[in-house]
């Protein structure tokens, strides 16, 4: 059997009866079929050069292999599952790592290959469905709930009632807007989409769509208005006035655990963004780049500081004008950090970024955390504009595959893509920040359709970017080996290069892109997890004067900033991959929670909120699948004596705490639900 494809050469079919085993290295000869001979694999014509090759097998009576050979790794002409891979190479030393083995069918690669690229999906034609009905969505269901459940443009907001200078402080429409956006924007719409593309990119567009508009949009949008609506507190305090303060101290206990998880989770892929050295074979150019975005994101803060005090003391500013200057601002922090960038090691970055989230935590909100999200938010529109634009220019097809079954390498569809795709289709955590700290600046009810709604529309149609981008550098059908951020970036920069920009200037744009995304939801998770922390300990008043002594310490600010600090800290000790699917489950569990809320307060207030009983139902049942899914494997690993305290004993604690708070928490509100209807309270 012979072919050829994008003039690769596919050798015939040969015979081999050593097997290849797991960690087989051998030594390239005068060529690589005098290597391969090594192997016991004869037969293949005189391949010339230092190449890469690739091995696989199909498994009969005998060993039945074919090789292909590049200065490229051959990726597009392999079949779906390797049984040999050649994963190193030294000096002509080839080491083999063991694979799954597949089933070959007797047919020309080549041709499969052609009649595979004709139903293929062209990336643009997706970007477009994805804007069309998240469009759509937005101007027809999203204008429906607001008329439902009401906005009054005359009242006075919680930002202007509540006026402090410190958390409420009235904003435009585009600052709330930026806030929320930039906040909830984090790492999710771009790691959950291209993690969940192993099971093909329709159900991962579906579930963006689906989710997006009619149950991550509806519980933001419903989490701000209900907060405005209640003198902007949050959801804690919410519960306690329409379900009880049991159930709020269980909320908050709740929402305070799964903010350590955020932590743990984003600084660690914060810090593995910056890195400039200390990690094994890390090239120049991705040192470089990791550090020049290191230097424009310390800059920011420097900057929005500066920022924040040229608004306050130079009074209201046009919005034209404001974003001129925010925009130049963003041109010169680019060009600085290039010059200048900052080169340390990961754990280094782990201490300054924990540095960063006390004073996010413990400053105003105008003086840092809202003029950062407004230049943030340019930057990451900027991205996303620029990836559709690059996908109109290269318009490239999807090799991802379409659907890959129900279940992918162990994982079963249900729940795994619900739990992995979070933000994007639906996550808990925008409730926290829709109703801690965007209700607090809102000037405007009629801005709330926007802020609420419209934010999570345009991290759905992020999400769809993202998987469009992973779908153009798959591999048979499914993700490349990388991590999300890296796939993404690599991606978006190559279709920014096909727009003229330089290939530096790109990969720098794209590394400082992903670590905003993940840095302006840790700042806000710090803020709400110390704001979290605080209300589980207060009484029935929030003045110091009239607490204990240790009640005052407990909820001072700088104190439960220090603590949850900390202990998202110790998180962090165990990557992100084992604190990313607890995350999920935990952040979905909370959804499902505040859906479940938001009923009773749209029920209870007589207001439509029968459009909400499918989404909280649906990720009850995804949540708790997940979390007992998650616990039973950590189980196993403590069993196995494969376990560490740090990483998987207080994943199991943490686990078993959010399914008992969860069960807690439902309880009370489904009891609330559907119990006997009161009389209205007016909201």
């Amino acid at each position: 059997m012979q072919g050829t494809e994008h003039g690769l050469l596919i050798p015939r079919i040969t015979e081999s009866r050593r097997p290849v085993r797991d960690g087989m290295r051998f030594q390239e000869l005068s060529s690589a079929s005098s290597a391969l001979n090594q192997v016991g694999v004869t037969g293949i014509p005189p391949l010339q050069g230092s190449l890469l090759l690739q091995a696989y097998a199909r498994k009969d009576e005998i060993e039945r292999s074919f090789f292909t050979t590049s200065k490229v790794v051959t990726r597009k002409l392999t079949p779906s599952s390797l049984t040999a891979h050649i994963v190193q190479q030294d000096g002509g030393v080839f080491v083999l790592q063991k694979m799954p083995s597949f089933s070959l069918p007797n047919v020309d690669l080549s041709e499969r290959s052609r009649l595979r690229a004709g139903k293929k999906m062209n990336g643009l034609v997706i970007i477009l469905i994805g804007i069309v009905t998240l469009g759509a969505g937005y101007l027809f269901y999203g204008r429906w709930l607001a008329k439902k459940w009401g906005i009054d443009p005359d009242a006075k907001t919680p930002a202007y009632t509540h006026e402090d200078g410190e958390d409420y402080v009235p904003s435009s429409k585009f600052t709330v807007f930026s806030h929320q956006f930039s906040s909830i924007a984090g790492a999710g719409p771009v790691t959950g989409p291209i993690l969940a593309s192993v099971f093909g990119w329709v159900p991962v567009l579906l579930w963006l769509i689906i989710g997006g508009l009619f149950f991550g949009a509806v519980q933001d949008f419903g989490a701000l208005y209900a907060s405005v609506k209640n003198e902007g507190k949050s959801m804690g305090m919410i519960i306690e006035k329409y379900i009880g303060k049991t159930g709020r101290k269980l909320f908050m206990l709740f929402c305070w655990l799964f903010t350590l998880l955020v932590i743990a989770a984003f600084t660690d892929m914060v810090a593995g963004t910056f890195v400039g050295k200390g990690v094994d074979g890390m090239t120049a150019e991705t040192s470089y780049a990791n550090s020049a975005a290191a230097s424009i994101s310390m800059l920011f803060i420097v900057v929005a500081v500066i920022f924040g005090l040229i608004q306050k003391h130079v009074g209201k500013m046009n919005e034209v004008v404001k974003a001129v200057v925010a925009i130049a601002l963003l041109v010169a922090m680019f060009a600085v950090g290039m010059a200048l960038p900052i080169c340390t090691t990961k754990s280094a970055w782990i201490y300054i970024v924990m540095a960063y989230l006390f004073l996010a935590s413990v400053m105003p909100m105008w003086l840092l955390m809202q003029p950062r999200d407004y230049m943030t938010t340019f930057m990451l529109l900027g991205m996303i504009i620029g990836a559709v634009v690059g996908v109109l220019v290269a318009h490239p097809a999807m090799q991802l595959n379409a659907f890959n079954g129900f279940t992918v390498n162990g994982s079963s569809l249900f729940p795994t893509l619900f739990v992995t795709i979070a933000c994007g289709a639906v996550s808990g955590f925008h409730s926290l920040v829709s109703s801690g700290t965007s209700s607090k600046t809102i000037s405007n009810e009629k801005d709330m359709p926007m802020v609420g709604y419209g934010a999570m529309v345009v991290e759905s149609l992020l999400g769809i970017v993202s998987l469009v981008v992973v779908g153009a550098v798959a591999v048979n059908g499914t993700k490349p080996d990388g991590t999300p951020f890296a796939i993404f970036s690599s991606g978006v920069a190559g279709f920014l290069e096909k727009l003229g920009l330089p290939v530096q200037v790109a990969t720098v744009f794209m590394t400082m892109c992903v670590s905003a995304l993940a840095l302006t939801s840790l700042d806000s998770v710090a803020r709400i997890g110390r704001m979290s922390f605080q209300e589980l300990f207060y009484g029935d008043t929030t003045d110091p004067a009239k607490m204990s002594p240790l009640q005052r310490v407990l909820t001072n600010k700088y104190f439960a900033t220090v603590i949850t600090l900390f202990f998202g800290y110790l998180l962090t000790l165990g990557g992100y991959n084992n604190v990313w699917p607890l995350f999920g489950s935990a952040n979905q569990l909370l959804a499902a929670l505040v859906l479940i809320a938001l009923a009773v307060f749209l029920k209870t207030t007589g207001r439509t909120g029968w459009t909400l009983y499918i989404p909280m139902f649906a990720m009850l049942a995804v949540t708790f699948t997940a979390l007992i899914q998650k616990t039973i494997a950590l189980v196993k690993n403590i069993a196995g004596g494969q376990a560490t305290f740090l990483v998987d004993g207080l994943q199991f604690i943490v686990a078993v705490l959010l399914m008992v708070l969860g069960v807690l928490v439902a309880f009370s509100c489904l009891k609330k639900l559907f119990g006997k209807n009161r009389a209205g309270q007016a909201a």
